[in-house]
């Protein structure tokens, strides 16, 4: 399978906790669909001090995995959303 572009694409959109609104990420995100991994190299603001844990209410958002070997975070379902 062929890697992510690391450019990627120019809009950027903002990542919040569903349980507490706080801000987690702004992130370079392609295409209409549901938000279902963020690539580490998109990931253009980072507001959280833990990898995957909302900084707000503690819960666990996402895991880190390996996808078509580029690091990313695997996002659980129903934990967030984006604007």
């Amino acid at each position: 399978m062929a890697k992510p572009n690391k450019t990627g694409p120019s809009k950027t959109v903002d990542i919040f906790c569903k349980k507490c609104k706080t801000p987690l990420y702004k992130y370079r995100k392609g295409g209409k669909g549901a938000l279902v991994k963020c690539f580490i190299e998109r990931i253009s603001q980072d507001y959280t001090e833990q990898e995957g844990v909302c900084p707000g209410c503690e819960q666990q958002f996402a895991r880190r995995c390996l996808i078509r070997g580029v690091p990313a975070l695997k996002i659980m379902g129903g934990k967030v959303h984006h604007k």
